[in-house]
């Protein structure tokens, strides 16, 4: 899969962009705050309806707009899609596809797979568990539709049974209606659990023999899925803390508490690797999440690399270029100088400046 086009209107700093994708390599550089991001977060909001920076729509328009347009034309197994989304204030975004309005989000999810690849997520083994959720969230809603069901389930009932705990804290015969939210919540949990469990088993498959050669053959990592329940069901788990879940008015325990884990051997490297160690794993990770997605959807992904390769050292960038060759990449970078130095094929080259994108080759 390719993406071929990408229209913006009256979105962020661009007031028009029409740009035509390479279906190899594409570059995107210049000086920071200039829009490179910008146009790869059009992109990947066009095939998952969400911003990777977790934005609202409105903050998405330009300031004293009411609307904003994407249009994104993507080519699939010798299938042409267009992708027209209108972002908007004060209401729902609208989505077509082919021109045809979609009545529900998740109808657009399997036409474009995105892997996206930012500084931030070099930080994901040393920062908090919520980074190591969202990044499993992200990519198993792109996979999995239904997963994307339970977890939308979960997180509304999550957000009820909090409300309803506070209510209990005023009026103490509100309790005996936490059962019927508690079905619900191990319902749905309990599917969210047992699928990213699924997940981890898939990633674990991969992502050794890519740590082991990123390392030098010196580490071997193991992921694994941290309940929050422990070795208890969900079930078992929300009567067990009930009451001080009513006291602190909170969920104490589900899947929007557990975590991921990084093992080398035996070290947690989450808490007691070295920096070196923790962004090895994270480019492991992102590494092997290109190659669970292209076995698992037998097509490749779209990769989007946003300003990584200046925060790695030269074996790392060594490591990831050759492994992308393949796959349709839009990269940004403030300067092509470390390209230079990688006998790396460049299809097409954008220069971004305020606002304004001009193709230079």
């Amino acid at each position: 899969m390719v993406i071929k086009s990408l229209k913006l209107k009256n979105y962020r700093n661009y007031e028009l962009l029409d740009l035509t994708f390479d279906p190899k390599t594409n570059i995107l550089y210049g000086d920071n705050a200039q829009g490179k991001t910008n146009v790869l977060e059009a992109l990947y909001l066009s095939g998952t309806t969400k911003s990777h920076r977790g934005t609202k729509d409105r903050d998405l328009i330009q300031f004293e707009r009411d609307e904003a347009h994407l249009e994104t034309i993507v080519e699939k197994r010798g299938i042409e899609y267009q992708i027209d989304m209108h972002l908007k204030k004060n209401s729902p975004k609208g989505i077509a596809i082919n021109k045809i309005p979609i009545r529900k989000a998740s109808e657009l999810f399997g036409i474009i797979h995105f892997v996206f690849f930012s500084p931030e997520d070099l930080n994901i083994i040393k920062d908090g568990p919520s980074g190591r959720r969202r990044f499993i969230d992200l990519e198993l809603s792109q996979l999995d539709k239904v997963y994307l069901s339970n977890l939308s389930n979960y997180n509304r009932i999550i957000n009820q049974r909090n409300s309803l705990l506070k209510d209990i804290y005023k009026q103490e015969n509100l309790r005996e209606t936490l059962d019927i939210w508690d079905m619900q919540l191990v319902e749905y949990g309990t599917k969210v659990m047992e699928s990213r469990k699924r997940f981890i088993e898939d990633v674990n498959e991969i992502i050794s023999n890519i740590h082991y050669k990123l390392t030098g053959g010196k580490e071997n990592i193991t992921l694994s899925y941290e309940c929050s329940v422990g070795n208890l069901t969900l079930e078992q788990a929300l009567k067990k803390n009930r009451e001080r879940d009513m006291r602190l008015k909170s969920t104490s325990v589900g899947p929007h508490r557990d975590d991921l884990c990084f093992m080398a051997g035996s070290l947690d490297i989450r808490k007691f690797g070295s920096q070196g160690q923790q962004r090895t794993a994270a480019l492991s990770l992102k590494l092997s999440e290109i190659e669970l997605v292209r076995s698992l959807i037998r097509d490749t992904p779209v990769l989007l690399l946003d300003d990584v390769l200046s925060e790695l050292d030269k074996h790392r960038q060594n490591y990831l270029l050759d492994s992308i060759h393949d796959i349709q990449t839009v990269i940004t970078c403030t300067g092509l100088d470390e390209f230079v130095n990688h006998r790396f094929s460049i299809n097409k080259i954008f220069h971004v400046k305020n606002g304004q994108v001009a193709k230079e080759n």
